[in-house]
């Protein structure tokens, strides 16, 4: 199992080519996981009393996300990387089965309009096809190389203590803030509007028959684009066994995509939107902006969002998400007695952590989202620019790659574990 000091993905600037084995689990960190549960019981009680039980109640979805994420590892960056670096496929394929469960998942809520609230109107995550996408993906495809994680293990990471991904986040909020800054520079551009695969003529049967027929496609170029190669092991090996495996050992891969398209089913039954991420980003920076005079209300982005800026950062479904997701990661990380803070972070790993998130933020904002809410989302919800995303990020990990070395960061070898 290949393991990157400081990174989300796990990919390491010396890889270790021994093969995979289990190792016992250290002992929980139970001061950690004591505060870590307190801290968590305590802000959602605050998000319940200021903006009521469904925002409480999607902040325990967003500490599931993290729990989930964290065990399971669950590789975008790695896996992007693992296939355009040495053709190992089975990190994407992770990804094409999480897709298909959960478009299983959202075609009937879209369909019919089901939803927990009688208020609340189920809606795809459609979005523009132009510029913005093709270059934004591109660029956060490269960050997230340079930056050690996506917009998903970026949150995870910070949860479970690696110090260097903190800077990554940063990067991440001053890149969201300035995309949503020039945001109106993107929109004059000439663009198509958004194109549905449910639209098609058979609805949302038919997108969703589409949509399990690509993702197959998919599946089998990874064979094919793998055929010949050492297959490595794939996820880490299992430090507990049985029961214990829930909270102290690592998930496979599989079980993480089973998990994360049933919570991604739930978040858009219980929200009436798709999981996200990147959009509480711009509005944590464009928060802090505000605190010092900038008047961020007088750009379009915000007034077009008037009703998230309002919200506020624990009145907003995506921040409390976001916030849920790490306080999740880190009980999760200190019950398996994986919570660490890394004190020392060397100056061209940190310098390529703000730079690559720099990048995925700025890309995010101008691509209608990061590799949930356009590439997981965008599919599971029938609509092309999540493929066209996924094209362009994969694109441009392939530049990511090339530039990696540079920030002291190695590249997978066939040996490497996916993960």
């Amino acid at each position: 199992m290949a393991t990157e000091q400081f990174s989300a993905d796990q990919a390491t600037a010396r890889p270790d080519t021994r093969p995979a084995r289990a190792e016992p689990a250290p002992p929980p960190q139970a001061g950690v996981v004591i505060a870590g549960l307190l801290g968590t019981l305590v802000l959602g009680g605050i998000i319940w009393s200021r903006s009521g039980g469904m925002t409480a109640t999607l902040f325990a979805v967003g500490t599931a996300f993290g729990f989930v994420l964290f065990h399971s590892r669950f590789g975008f960056t790695s896996a992007w990387r693992q296939l355009v670096a040495v053709r190992q496929g089975a990190g994407l394929r992770a990804h094409m089965l999480m897709i298909a469960v959960a478009a299983t998942l959202f075609a009937p809520i879209l369909a019919t309009g089901a939803s927990f609230g009688a208020g609340t109107t189920p809606t795809a995550s459609l979005a523009p096809i132009g510029f913005g996408v093709v270059i934004g993906a591109f660029l956060f495809g490269i960050g997230m190389q340079v930056g050690g994680a996506c917009a998903s293990g970026t949150l995870f990471a910070v949860g479970s203590g690696q110090s260097a991904i903190v800077l990554t986040l940063g990067g991440f909020v001053v890149g969201s803030v300035l995309g949503a800054w020039t945001f109106d520079f993107w929109l004059g551009l000439p663009a198509f509007g958004p194109v549905s695969l449910a639209d098609t003529g058979a609805g949302y049967l038919g997108g969703w028959l589409i949509t399990l027929a690509a993702i197959g496609a998919v599946v089998a170029v990874t064979y094919v684009v793998g055929r010949g190669r050492r297959v490595p092991p794939t996820g880490r090996p299992a430090s507990a066994r049985g029961a214990a495996r829930a909270v102290r050992g690592s998930w496979p891969l599989w079980v993480g995509a089973l998990l994360l398209a049933g919570l991604n089913g739930l978040t858009l039954w219980l929200s009436g939107s798709a999981w996200g991420i990147t959009s509480a980003f711009a509005l944590w920076g464009s928060k802090l902006l505000d605190l010092v005079g900038v008047d961020v209300t007088s750009w379009s982005y915000w007034a077009d969002r008037a009703g998230s800026y309002e919200a506020g950062v624990l009145g907003d479904t995506t921040s409390v998400m976001d916030i849920g997701i790490m306080l999740g990661a880190l009980v999760a990380s200190a019950a398996a007695g994986a919570w660490t803070l890394h004190r020392r972070i060397p100056g061209k790993l940190a310098l390529g952590a703000v730079l690559g998130g720099i990048a995925m933020g700025y890309g995010a904002r101008i691509a209608y989202g990061c590799n949930i809410g356009a590439y997981f989302a965008g599919i599971a919800s029938f609509s092309l620019h999540g493929w066209l995303w996924g094209a362009m990020a994969l694109l441009g990990t392939y530049l990511g790659l090339k530039l990696r070395p540079v920030f002291g960061l190695g590249n997978p070898k066939p040996e490497d574990s996916v993960c």
